[in-house]
């Protein structure tokens, strides 16, 4: 494995502060797979069970959370370093929460779930970095509830995209009906759509049939500071 290769898992959120001497134990314990995937693979689906951590080496890929029931799906895009849904690993519902797929040529290196529990945990760092995901992951939901539905339409709209969102900032697609999104958060159709007609002349989004394009989520959070 080359040098570059080191530094880039060291770069990843679940193995930061380990020094490369540990990590070097690691990979003669722990069964590293390697794989590329082209742009437009789909590496795996919402739904799917989770029994392994996926980490995005190089490239971005795409994440596509449906909701069946309310009629729509929220996009995102991440790049590298990154870690598939850590969180979906253990607890009383292990499977996937979005399908996820490369958007660029990529490379990912998975780890099967015993090898975490037997030989990863035994590392505090590890240990350490894995809870610190888990807690701010639920401490931003916690956070992101409270504001559900309060405020004006725009805030609304705000919450709603941020509280589905697993990152609070870059691109979002959501694809629903502007009736189903006005019911979803309580408003009117008139309002919903005369706050985003507004928010599309401020360069803050892109209207087009079915769908709401957010160039940068955080420039209409600060918007709303």
């Amino acid at each position: 494995m080359e040098i570059t290769m080191y530094d880039t898992l060291l770069q990843l959120p679940l193995f930061q502060g380990l020094c490369k001497n540990d990590f070097t134990n690691i990979i003669g314990k722990v069964k590293l797979h390697f794989r590329k995937y082209n742009a437009d693979d789909i590496i795996v689906e919402q739904g799917a069970p989770c029994t392994q951590l996926i980490f995005l080496l190089n490239g971005e890929i795409t994440s596509q959370a449906t909701d069946n029931q309310h009629s729509y799906s929220l996009f995102e895009t991440f790049g590298s370093p990154f870690v598939i849904e850590p969180y979906s690993l253990f607890g009383m519902q292990t499977n996937y929460t979005a399908t996820y797929k490369a958007r660029t040529n990529i490379n990912i290196v998975t780890i099967d779930k015993l090898f975490v529990l037997n030989e990863l945990n035994n590392y505090e760092i590890f240990r350490l970095n894995y809870l610190n995901i888990l807690s701010n992951r639920a401490q931003v939901a916690y956070e992101k509830l409270w504001n559900s539905h309060i405020g004006n339409t725009e805030e609304k709209i705000l919450n709603f995209l941020v509280l589905r969102s697993m990152k609070p900032e870059g691109k979002k697609i959501l694809k629903i009906k502007m009736e189903d999104l006005a019911s979803l958060i309580d408003e009117t159709r008139i309002n919903v759509s005369k706050v985003l007609n507004d928010l599309q002349e401020q360069g803050l989004v892109q209207l087009s049939r079915k769908a709401i394009s957010i160039p940068a989520l955080e420039k209409l959070t600060e918007k709303n500071k």
